[in-house]
Parts: structure tokens; sequence; C-alpha cells
């Protein structure tokens, strides 16, 4: 019988020439009958434009989404709309968004004219005490080949708050992380996407004070600027994706946020594997700081371009809530419901699997997904470790050796597993 062998995940995202030797083959098919299909996805929305979203959820965990339609199907799966929204209150928030990011985008501009330039900066353009610099690659990248005496116009803008500082600051390093962010890709050799991806980061330091910048975020940001062509809508998309996120990158003095999630991995392994946990803290490893990245930039880094964004909606669709873009809208505007109640229950139908096993056991404050994704990679390596690992080092290069030779599929799949076995084993106490 004839099967479709399907197209590279891969194949529409193009590699610069000389990268291709160097860039992990795609794992991942798009397949006929089994990838989320442009024609599957407008037969998922009522006449009105709700959307019935149970029935994509399992198209898209078993699936991926076509090229063709991923940034709006992520605009529903990150919660920026509500799935019983027609299409004409949908038009209205999108456009109400895109005000609000220009005018967020023009308080930047005020503070520091080259946010929508065309720019980007690559030099810090001020000292940590708010002094102008003098570093000519900085005043040349901001002025050009004639530049007014730079120290001079900064002065005459006044003086600034920490706010306004501690923004400032982040700039540059925002510029170093988008010129080597994909650089694989074809896409990045044009000037207009590095800024654009420069201009999103920098309004988002200054949206999230609480978070700023910070490294990895370019990671994450970068597929919204190829999925989505207007700039506001792939901001509001990555906005939405550091809604989940936002936790491992806040800071504080103590401590840094995916420290906790860490924590929760630490967890997972010593109830799943108290074998494995117990040699890698012999190994020193015990606070699992070698899975920092795999956490922090959601494989990125281990997949290809395209096997990554197909992981990323399998396991927001398998942990899809649709209580997600109300929660978030409460959020925002900061009131309750005007009757005091949380609303009606959630439908199990419109949640994603992993989301509706929590709900079957109960669990009170579920554990994201990618905690149990990062738990069956080390579970497969774990015969590995225990018998080659002898230091932290060791540990390292064994998980180096994954990049390119995990699927995706395969990975999530496992992570449901031990997910349902952690949940077992921590009720049963």
């Amino acid at each position: 019988m004839w099967r479709d062998p399907g197209i590279p995940a891969d194949s529409y995202y193009e590699v610069r020439p000389e990268c291709a030797a160097s860039v992990p083959d795609s794992k991942f098919r798009i397949k006929n009958g089994k990838t989320l299909s442009a024609r599957k996805w407008k037969a998922a929305f009522t006449p009105q434009g709700c959307l019935d979203i149970s029935k994509i959820l399992g198209r898209i965990q078993r699936g991926g989404v076509h090229p063709s339609i991923r940034g709006e199907v992520w605009e529903f799966l990150l919660g920026c709309f509500d799935p019983q929204s027609g299409y004409e209150e949908r038009q209205q928030t999108r456009e109400s968004r895109r005000v609000k990011y220009e005018i967020l985008k023009e308080v930047c501009k005020k503070m520091f004219p080259l946010i929508g330039s065309g720019k980007y900066i690559t030099a810090p353009v001020i000292t940590e005490t708010g002094e102008p610099t003098q570093d000519p690659i900085a005043i040349q990248q901001i002025y050009g080949d004639s530049p007014p005496d730079f120290a001079k116009q900064m002065q005459e803008d006044g003086p600034m708050d920490k706010r306004e500082i501690n923004w400032k600051l982040t700039l540059h390093q925002i510029g170093l992380d988008v010129v080597r962010t994909d650089r694989t890709l074809m896409f990045y050799e044009k000037q207009e996407n590095l800024s654009k991806l420069w201009d999103i980061l920098s309004v988002y330091a200054w949206f999230d004070a609480d978070v700023g910048y910070c490294q990895g975020m370019s990671d994450l940001c970068s597929p919204m600027i190829m999925l989505l062509d207007d700039e506001a809508d792939a901001f509001w998309c990555f906005e939405r994706l550091m809604r989940k996120m936002r936790g491992n990158f806040r800071c504080t003095e103590r401590s840094v946020g995916v420290e906790s999630q860490l924590c929760n991995l630490a967890t997972v392994i010593q109830v799943i594997d108290p074998k494995l946990h117990q040699h890698l803290e012999t190994l020193g490893g015990g606070d699992y700081l070698f899975a920092v990245r795999m956490l922090m930039v959601l494989f990125r880094r281990e997949f290809s371009f395209g096997d990554s964004l197909y992981l990323w909606e399998m396991m927001w669709g398998l942990e899809y809530d649709p209580d997600l873009f109300a929660t978030y809208e409460d959020c925002e505007i900061g009131n309750e419901r005007s009757d005091g109640t949380k609303g009606k229950a959630k439908s199990k139908r419109q949640c994603g699997k992993f989301e509706r096993e929590n709900l079957r056991n109960g669990a009170a404050a579920p554990l994201p997904i990618s905690v149990f994704l990062v738990a069956s990679v080390l579970k497969d390596k774990s015969s590995k470790l225990q018998s080659e690992a002898r230091g932290l080092d060791d540990v390292v290069k064994i998980l180096n050796d994954i990049t390119g030779n995990i699927d995706a599929k395969k990975a999530c799949a496992g992570a449901m597993k031990l997910h349902k076995k952690y949940l077992k084993k921590a009720k049963n106490g």
C-alpha cells in the first residue's frame, strides 16, 4: 500500500548553503492526513468564527501544524484569542493590540530613537551609572558616518530614572543575541528581520520591567517573527508565550527563576528513576543545572528549526487549557468576574491530553509538560548516564550527543508516559 513519505519540516525554512552541513536533519515529516491542514483548520470554525478546538487538538498532538497556517494556530494555542470568539470580535482585539503595541513602541522610541528605525545596536549606549558612552562603535551604529556630539545629545534628553537606565543597559545585549539567533536561516540575512526581532525584544524588555531581557528570549521570539507578518501580532504572540515561560527568566537577589523548574525536574526523576537521581547527586549534579538550556529555550538547540516548532506546538496542544485566554485577560485587566464566580467548569473535551490527565488526577498546581519532556530524555539516557558518566562533564557530553538525534514525537510520548506514572506514584504517596 502506498504511504505518503511526507515533506521534511525544514523544507519551509530555507537554510544558508554554507550552513547546510552543520544543521541537524529534520526527523519530522509533514504528511497528508496526519498534519493539521488549512482545510481541516477552516472546517473547525462555525460560520460566525467560533473555533471547536477539540476538532484539531488531536491532529496537532499527533502530526503538528502545516507551516502555511502555523502562525494563526499558534495564536489560539498560546491564548491570544478565545476559541469561542467570532471573526469580528477577534479582529477588534487584534486592532486594539496593534494600537497598544504602537503606543509602547513610541514610548521606547522617545527614549532611544533607534527603535523602529530598521537598525539595531550591539555596543553599550550608556554606562552603569547612566552616563552616555563614548564608544565609537555605539555612536557609529546610532548616527552613521556623520554623528552629532553623542554625549551632548544624550544629556539633552534629561535625567533618567532607574528603570530607563536598566532598560538602556540591555539594548546592546539584545542586539548581540539577535545577530546570533537562527543565523543558519536565510530569513535573517535581511537586515529588516534582524531589526524587527531587536525591536520586539526591546519593547518587551520595557513592557515587562520585572523580567526585562534575558539570554534565551531571542530563541523563543524568533519563530514568531517568521510566522506572523505583522510585528505587533508577533509581539503579542511572544508575550503570551512569555506568560508561560517568564517564571524561568525572572531573577531576584536570591534566586534565578528556572531553579524552581530544576527542583521540579529533580523531584520527578527521584520518583520515576531513583537510581539515576542518586547517581546524578553523587556526581554533584543534584541541582540539575545541566538541564537549564533545555528548559529555558524549549529544546531549540537539540532539534532542527522545523522540528523544534513541531515539538512546541505538540506540547502546547497536549497541555492546552480552554481557560487560557480568560485567565490571561483577567490578569491583564486585574479584576474579578462581576458575579464573584470563577466561571463554569471547563470542558475536558476542549482540553489537551496532558491537561485532561491533570484534571482527572486533581493536580492543584500541575507541572508544565516541558519538565516531563526533559525527564523523558534523561530517562531514555538513564543506562548510559549511570554506566558512563563519571563526572558532570560526562553528563553534559552525553546530553549534547542527543542534538539532532531525538524524535520530537517519541519524546512527547515519553513525557506523557512519565507524567502518568508520576501522578500515579505521587497520588499513592
